[in-house]
């Protein structure tokens, strides 16, 4: 079994390093694999929203109008 590899190892003497720092072609992995989980036939995103959470948005946007429109007829009576 070997011992634990160093986590700051001599630049000196790491291989597949070029004098400088550089690294040479070949020596890193390519940019993007072809195992992604974007992968496989396209399906189109289902369009717009569901009846259910839009009549609730609705709901919500006709009571908030109708709160602040009583608001102003309730301040405009005093």
């Amino acid at each position: 079994m070997t011992g634990p590899s160093n986590p700051d190892p001599d630049p000196r003497r790491t291989p597949g390093v070029e004098p400088g720092g550089g690294v040479p072609a070949g020596e890193t992995p390519p940019a993007e694999s072809g195992t992604g989980t974007g992968t496989g036939p396209h399906r189109p995103p289902r369009r717009g929203w569901a009846a259910g959470p839009l009549l609730i948005v609705w709901v919500l946007v006709i009571a908030c109008a109708l709160f602040f429109l009583v608001y102003a007829i309730v301040l405009a009576a005093r």
